[in-house]
């Protein structure tokens, strides 16, 4: 039997077609001879014949491929793209194949490059929330052994600073555990039966001291009958409790905090859900920030914030409870008019 030989010219064509990333074979004479759909849909249309440095004009990419074709050497590069409202950025690796020509082919490492960013971002966070009450703390503790040593006075005021901080950093290690727990288990839905309404009642009594200490009242309207959801009876104590501390904090003094629980058909969730509404009638803040509100350490005002023993984590773990539960979170709010919290849960 005869073998009739494929050109190597059609095969090398018919395997970078093949390349499920988008790739380009730049030949001996600087043009682009192949590319795939892929790297068409990246550079344009009416790139293959063009030369390669009117196709892509990026300074590093451009060194890289000189390079390879230079020293038959492979090379990596980054490609970045500039949208409307983010950068991609591609890793690409450029690799000397037959006849004196170039293979590019761009990996999209734009989510890897995020997720790096955001780990750089909350080491730096968090060393900075801890360094501050730490600062703090070191400075007292000096005091206290050097000019303080004898002065009462000034020891019990020190002291009593140095408990603040301290609980402070305690309540930031305490959120940072729990935020590691909630991620962790973001994917296990919870299957247990639960009450949410029992739930809501115990938090907003575990939190009437607060409210009545603030001449704040508390009501819980709508369903009064047992409503029963799969959930994590712990993880959703934790999100009214933290909604309704919230809205004690910022709620403003003297005024009304209402937890309203009402049935629906979530269009959202394409399901009968149960939608638990934490309003309050402080004095709102600005819609701009609402986007930005359940990311870790986002804090509206900085310095109310940390005066009220805010951590800037407590929106970020109701949002990955909620997700857990596979439910929503919405934000209401508007300068002067209050802020509504609500957390939508599927019922079945």
């Amino acid at each position: 039997m005869t073998i009739t030989p494929f050109p190597s010219h059609l095969l090398l064509r018919s395997v970078v077609r093949g390349i499920p990333l988008p790739a380009v074979v730049i030949g001996d004479d600087e043009r682009i001879h192949v590319a795939n759909s892929r790297a068409i849909g990246l550079f344009g249309a009416g790139i293959e014949g063009r030369h390669y440095v009117l196709a892509m004009r990026q300074p590093s990419l451009l060194d890289a491929i000189e390079g390879t074709l230079r020293h038959r050497q492979e090379a990596t590069a980054r490609h970045i793209v500039t949208g409307p409202s983010y950068e991609t950025i591609y890793r690409v690796t450029v690799a000397p194949v037959e006849g004196g020509s170039a293979l590019c082919t761009f990996e999209d490492v734009t989510e890897q490059e995020r997720a790096g960013l955001i780990r750089r971002d909350f080491v730096a966070n968090v060393s900075h929330e801890l360094r501050t009450p730490l600062t703090s703390l070191l400075g007292f503790i000096e005091t206290l052994q050097g000019a303080a040593r004898n002065d009462a006075a000034a020891r019990e005021r020190f002291l009593g600073i140095m408990a603040r901080e301290a609980e402070r950093m305690n309540r930031l290690v305490r959120d940072l555990l729990s935020l590691s727990r909630v991620e962790a288990e973001e994917r296990v839905r919870p299957t247990t039966q639960v009450d949410i309404s029992a739930i809501v009642r115990m938090a907003v009594q575990t939190l009437r001291p607060v409210a009545d200490g603030r001449d704040i009242r508390l009501e819980v309207t709508g369903v009064a009958d047992p409503v029963l959801i799969p959930a994590d009876p712990d993880q959703m104590l934790q999100v009214f409790q933290n909604l309704v501390e919230n809205a004690l904090k910022y709620g403003g003094t003297g005024g009304l905090v209402e937890i309203d629980i009402s049935l629906d058909d979530c269009k959202a969730l394409r399901a009968p859900a149960v939608v638990l509404a934490v309003r309050d009638h402080g004095d709102g803040f600005d819609p701009i920030h609402i986007p930005r509100l359940t990311e870790r350490f986002y804090r509206v005002d900085n310095h109310r914030s940390r005066e009220m023993g805010g951590t800037g984590l407590g929106l970020a773990i109701v949002k990955h409870i909620v997700n857990r539960h596979r439910g929503r979170f919405r934000i209401e709010s508007a300068k002067g008019k209050g802020s509504t919290f609500s957390v939508i849960l599927p019922r079945d």
